[in-house]
């Protein structure tokens, strides 16, 4: 506000005509000022007229006036000098890229307006001619620009104010009498009225596809919050499935123990019963016996038949009464518990693996349409079906060079990433390999770098008579019989999986990792003229 102020103050003192602070200034019988040399210069440029008339208001003097000096005036002028005469902040002075105003002396202000009939640009002071006199009211103002020289013809030095629309050109006049005569011209202004409404609709378009495609991005969001409140409702709920589980299994083991310990101690209590009871009829025997032996040894044949009638008679032996001990009752808990455990370990093992088919109709549901990318295959390999075919030739030396290129290797990669879960399969003749590999893989130099499954950017499984499984150039046998191939990725769980198809689907191999960029299939040929793989079309 405070600026806004200055300014006006600034403008009391300037002269109307040079737009500077007023030098010796002279009043008109209109009351307006200006310097005497500007005013004086301004009529004698109307001398040739019969009459004079005011820069700022037009009033008229049929005779020429006759002006002095304006001493208070010029003594206010001369007190307000210094701080009218401070020179602009840098700010306010055109530097690189800014437009500079055309009238300005010396260092240059920067320029608010451009005007489209002047051709010139105007700082905020040169330009308040036009916002004042009615002379510059038709005058078209646009935001400063570099670019004004475009609105002149550069063969006629003249404005553009004409389309043609033969040419797609703005044209001046000239144009229009010279090598544009005949064509479909229209005023430019009209042409830009029909362009505008051509913008406007294309605005519009663009304003709907923006809205709905940020209805596109709520939808996905809401389904990534929903899908985020069904894991972690899923994490709940089986952490409280596990923890019960748990404590059921705890309270089991408990019982079970007790159980066992209850029978062992009922069993080892019996047999000590019976071990009391044998110990004192051992001890009545051995007493009976001692007996016995001493009255085998006396030599007095009459005390001797005296005594032997009186002898207790020794009952008949029978066998030791068992307990019923049946040690099979303890293996049948163990066997039980076994069993159990088995049954748990297969629901376990179930629960675990919910992510992958285990029938070739269940993969079908994922099966993906892949083709090969031209721009990867490596020397000697031919693409054919739709680029959905390789087939080694010796012949095929044309290889353009591409940043894709794999470089001495006998592979090629498919043309977009996979994510998700996909399922394809593969049909080989000869010697062959199919693979998973990152987009990023390397496409030339050392074999570990860029080979099939030789560094950790890759997965692959090479076919011959039996099959090989290598990543990171660790190398794994596999037995099996050559067939077609079907390859499950589920790259959200970091599973992959090598099947050998034919009436049954026989895992191959199987890889659970962690995925941390878009993979790519891959095919390998070993090098013999006539080889082939080929994605099957799936059903």
């Amino acid at each position: 506000m405070a600026q806004q102020t200055n300014q006006a103050n600034e403008k009391k003192f300037c002269c109307s005509i040079c737009l500077d602070l007023l030098k010796d200034p002279v009043t008109t019988a209109c009351g307006h000022n200006y310097c005497m040399g500007c005013i004086q210069t301004h009529w004698d440029g109307e001398d040739q007229k019969p009459s004079y008339s005011c820069p700022q208001c037009r009033h008229t003097f049929y005779t020429r006036p006759d002006l002095v000096k304006n001493t208070m005036l010029a003594e206010l002028v001369e007190e307000k000098k210094t701080a009218l005469q401070a020179p602009p902040a840098d700010h306010c002075y055109a530097g690189p890229g800014d437009v500079a105003c055309d009238v300005c002396t010396g260092r240059k202000l920067k320029a608010s307006k451009s005007c489209l009939r002047c051709l010139v640009s105007y700082c905020e002071q040169h330009l308040q001619p036009h916002h004042e006199s009615p002379t510059f009211k038709k005058h078209k103002l646009i935001e400063a620009s570099v670019k004004l020289q475009e609105n002149i013809c550069s063969g006629h030095d003249k404005l553009k104010e004409i389309y043609c629309r033969t040419d797609q050109q703005c044209i001046c006049f000239l144009c229009l009498m010279d090598e544009h005569k005949g064509h479909d011209t229209v005023s430019a202004a009209e042409e830009r009225t029909e362009k505008q409404k051509e913008l406007g609709e294309s605005r519009q378009r663009i304003q709907q596809r923006v809205q709905d495609r940020e209805k596109d991005l709520k939808e996905l969001q809401e389904d990534t919050e929903t899908i985020n409140r069904s894991a972690d409702k899923a994490v709940d709920d089986s952490e409280k499935i596990f923890t019960e589980l748990i404590h059921l299994i705890e309270k089991r083991r408990s019982d079970v123990k007790q159980q066992i310990r209850s029978q062992q101690k009922t069993d080892v209590s019996q047999i000590k019963d019976l071990q009391e009871k044998l110990d004192q009829e051992i001890t009545e025997l051995k007493s009976k016996d001692a007996g016995l032996e001493q009255l085998s040894r006396t030599e007095d044949h009459t005390h001797f038949l005296h005594s032997y009638p009186s002898l207790p008679k020794l009952t008949e032996s029978t066998d030791s009464p068992r307990p019923n001990i049946c040690l099979q009752y303890f293996e049948d808990v163990v066997a039980a518990l076994t069993a159990d455990r088995d049954k748990m370990h297969a629901i376990l093992t179930r629960t675990s693996s919910l992510s992958e088919s285990t029938t070739r109709a269940e993969f079908l549901r994922f099966s993906r349409h892949i083709t090969l990318d031209p721009d990867t295959a490596g020397r000697y390999l031919v693409l054919s079906e739709g680029n959905r075919k390789v087939t080694f030739d010796r012949k095929n030396t044309y290889f353009p060079e591409h940043p894709d290129r794999i470089i001495h290797r006998s592979q090629v990669l498919s043309r977009d990433g996979l994510t998700g879960r996909c399922y394809w399969e593969v049909e080989m003749s000869g010697d062959a390999g199919v693979a998973v590999t990152y987009k990023s893989i390397i496409r030339s130099g050392v074999l570990k770098a860029h080979a099939f499954g030789f560094s950790e950017k890759s997965w692959a499984l090479y076919c011959s008579s039996d099959y090989t499984f290598r990543h990171d150039n660790h190398k794994l046998n596999i037995s099996g019989l050559k067939s077609t191939i079907g390859v499950y990725l589920d790259h959200r769980a970091g599973i992959l999986s090598f099947y050998s198809v034919s009436e049954t689907m026989t895992l191959l191999h199987r890889v659970q990792t962690t995925f941390t960029e878009p993979l790519c299939a891959g095919l390998y040929l070993l090098g013999l003229d006539g080889d082939t793989a080929e994605f099957c079309k799936l059903e």
